[in-house]
């Protein structure tokens, strides 16, 4: 083969493949000349911009102070003065979704993540597994020679992939990311997270003051300086996918503070000044009205003083804790101007990867996992939490009606395909490629757009192989034509939504949709078949509150027709409304990590073993068998436990004996103690529960405690968890995270004897239970 050294490479194929050299002759080194080394650069070399993308979690439009929202956001606000606002940027309706779509340029159902990942199913469009022929853009960036990182959430694994088992492919450190930290679900408690540097987990930092994110910032401001150190003339991807604003909503208490009062008018006068400041700044037409309020939802004036001091809080906590976020986020931003790269980094910032949520319910929760588990929150337990919101403590949510605010002026939020829970407020900052300043653009957008936006801004070609797969076509379209151009037409014509069987279709500034079961409703509203279809003109009623299905059936009948055309073209179909089936493996039909086994062994160390990656002991008898070692003069500890202080149970040793504790979502403690302590030398220690077992899902049982085959006592333990212990994960040896009990202590309470192995088993669970009507689902 001939010498191809000079040959410009063929981008399209990825990795680029290295140049072949004809053969040396000659026999002595010195008198031979070596081969050009083969560099693997940007198109642009020098000039090739930086790529940072910033994601908000659970973010409505009406949020930000830049777009006429309550919170202010100085960081955001610098970048969109400096750079464009987009007020129609849409996101799939939630949280999974939305990432997967953002990172891979391909609508979310192709690459098989229509709904949140725990979720998942059988069926192509929602098994969770993203693709091999659709390979994300911080792998085409770091094939084509950017160094590229990500920090912060990542809820695009499949469950049952969630573990040292892998596999891993789908985890970032494997899907194009040079660098990975941050954690690995779809929330996380942000004072106490799970986290993980590429696919290692470590020990969260113990400091007093310690929060996610500022954790993940200082991780990628040290990132970025030492990439631009070592290799200045390298550009860089980075994706900052923040804790901030998703549940639990965690923020030190000085953020809340700045925000004491400014929300006692309550959410209805709250949606009349944001839509008042809206239109003064322009992110909404000036004929823009209010949409009404779902009947769902309580007047504010309907509640007691009390209670609206409560509620009040709850939006306190919110805003102080978008505050913060947008803080940590500045911090990363000034960073990247003090290196000298703000100018050539093309930053997108949106403020929101769903609208905002309607899953606090119609009063808010002190502990969202109560919640998710069908145990609604009461206003005396507000009442009397009230100062721990935002704190370590508490594990919270806003009411429902915030979550409608939030959206203004939509209503619906998170989970319904309308767009309050698509169109999120968005910011594109890049000096050196955006003449304009401080202007807004108008143009209908989807985050599938932002990865062929960012190969056309960088020189590159789409690939259509790498690593030797064929690769699917990006479904989005480049917005470059609106940086300079504010009256440039739109590329992107037609985008369906689905999420949970609510669905609509966008076609040239007409929109169809249904909402076929609101997240507050216990059941659909209809069978598919009979759903009723809304139709708008997008272009002139900016909050959807002039249907006009009844004047245009026509055209009704045809977005619907092209929503099936769209379903089928992009794995859409089958829509499934299921909500508490899909977090069962073998009714949804995924794969499950423990499958069909009724044991599991477990050995000292093991930590960190998520929900999903655990035998389910819930909803049934089982036996905790624990073979340990107890030294001279005892032991103390926890021998293995699942949860924290929002739920859970913890098998410990405290003054030489054993003890059981079941934690009911921070209500109801029960405790059951042996009466002895553990004999010296090798012992065998058993917890077993029986369940009582029924139609009704989280009942009690007894438990019994033995040494050594003996029974040593008996408890009762009147409620369990029925459907998720949350995302603090399952160790053995120690409670790593926060503690399930306040019996000992968090961060320093491993067990001081020798566990051998600990064996669980469990016996059959009933699969008919009815689930409770409140409960409604998590996304």
């Amino acid at each position: 083969m001939g010498d191809t050294r000079h040959k410009a490479p063929d981008r399209t194929i990825l990795p680029l493949p290295e140049p072949q050299s004809p053969p040396i002759t000659e026999i002595d080194a010195r008198k031979a000349k070596a081969p050009a080394r083969f560099e693997l650069k940007p198109p642009k070399d020098a000039g090739a911009p930086n790529v940072v993308f910033i994601l908000i979690d659970n973010m409505g439009f009406g949020d930000p102070g830049c777009f006429g929202g309550p919170i202010d956001m100085p960081a955001f606000g610098f970048l969109a003065r400096g750079g464009l606002r987009y007020n129609n940027m849409h996101t799939a309706p939630v949280c999974s979704p939305t990432r997967v779509a953002l990172l891979t340029g391909r609508n979310s159902h192709s690459a098989n993540m229509g709904g949140v990942a725990e979720m998942g199913t059988a069926f192509p469009g929602m098994n969770c597994v993203r693709p091999n022929a659709i390979a994300p853009l911080a792998e085409i960036l770091r094939l084509n020679g950017y160094g590229t990182a990500m920090f912060g959430k990542s809820h695009e694994l499949p469950p049952w992939e969630l573990s040292v088992s892998g596999p891993m492919d789908r985890w970032p450190a494997h899907s194009g990311f040079d660098k990975f930290y941050g954690f690995l679900q779809g929330e996380s408690d942000l004072y106490s997270p799970a986290l993980y540097d590429g696919v290692t987990r470590i020990p969260t930092p113990r400091t007093p003051d310690y929060h996610v994110s500022t954790n993940i910032t200082d991780q990628a401001i040290r990132w970025v300086r030492t990439q631009q150190s070592l290799t200045p003339d390298k550009p860089f991807f980075i994706y900052y996918a923040a804790a901030g604003t998703h549940d639990p909503h965690h923020v030190p208490k000085r953020w809340i503070d700045k925000y004491k009062g400014k929300f006692d008018q309550g959410w209805d006068k709250l949606r009349e000044e944001t839509l008042s400041r809206q239109i003064k700044l322009g992110t909404v037409p000036p004929n823009t009205t209010l949409a009404p309020m779902p009947e769902v939802v309580q007047p504010w004036n309907s509640f007691k003083p009390e209670v609206q001091r409560v509620l009040a809080r709850q939006m306190e906590v919110y805003a102080g804790m978008a505050e913060h976020t947008d803080y940590e986020i500045g911090r990363l931003v000034q960073a990247i101007e003090d290196l000298g790269e703000l100018d050539n980094t093309l930053l997108v910032w949106i403020a929101g990867d769903n609208g905002g949520s309607p899953f606090g319910g119609p009063i808010g929760s002190f502990n969202q996992l109560a919640s998710f588990n069908g145990v609604p929150e009461t206003m005396e337990n507000l009442l009397e939490h009230i100062d721990d919101l935002g704190g370590p403590s508490a594990s919270g949510h806003y009411a429902m009606a915030w979550g409608q605010a939030s959206c203004t002026p939509m209503v619906g939020g998170q989970g319904h395909a309308t767009f309050s829970s698509t169109r999120n407020a968005t910011v594109i900052h890049w000096p050196k490629g955006i003449k304009a300043q401080g202007e807004l653009r108008c143009q209908f957008q989807h985050v599938i757009d932002l990865v062929p936006t960012v190969l056309d801004a960088t020189g590159l070609p789409e690939p259509t192989v790498v690593n030797g797969i064929t690769q699917r076509p990006i479904e989005g379209r480049s917005l470059l034509n609106t940086f300079d151009d504010a009256t440039a037409k739109s590329r992107h014509t037609i985008q369906y939504f689905e999420y949970g069987g609510n669905r609509a279709i966008y076609q040239d500034g007409w929109y169809a949709t249904t909402l076929h079961k609101a997240f507050w409703e216990a059941a659909p509203r209809a069978a598919f078949e009979n759903d009723t279809w809304e139709l708008y003109n997008a272009e002139e009623d900016f909050s959807l509150t002039n249907d006009l299905a009844a004047r245009y059936p026509e055209k009704l009948e045809a977005l619907k027709a092209l929503f099936l055309t769209e379903a089928i073209k992009y794995q859409v179909l089958p829509l499934d409304d299921r909500v508490l089936e899909r977090f069962n493996a073998a009714v949804a039909g995924r794969p499950d990590l423990m499958g069909p086994r009724t044991s599991l062994t477990l050995y000292e160390g093991m930590i960190g073993l998520s929900e999903n990656a655990f035998i389910n002991m819930k909803n049934r008898s089982y036996t905790i068998t624990a073979e340990l070692d107890i030294p001279e003069g005892g032991a103390e500890g926890v021998i293995i436990a699942h949860g924290g202080h929002t739920g859970g149970w913890s098998l410990y040793v405290k003054r030489g004996c054993a003890k059981f504790v079941y934690n009911w979502f921070g209500r109801e403690i029960y405790e059951v103690a042996a009466p002895v302590p553990l004999p010296i030398g090798a012992v065998t220690l058993r917890w077993e529960f029986i369940y009582d077992g029924g139609k009704k899902p989280g009942a009690g049982g007894r438990g019994d405690i033995f040494i050594n085959g003996e029974q040593v006592t008996s408890g009762r333990i009147d409620r369990t968890i029925p459907f998720f212990t949350g995302t603090e994960p399952a160790d053995v040896g120690m409670d790593d995270l926060t503690p399930v009990t306040h019996d000992y202590q968090a961060y320093d309470n491993k067990f001081t004897g020798t566990i051998r192995k600990i064996v669980i088993g469990v016996g059959p669970v009933d699969e008919t239970f009815d689930p409770p009507l409140e409960w409604n689902g998590v996304g």
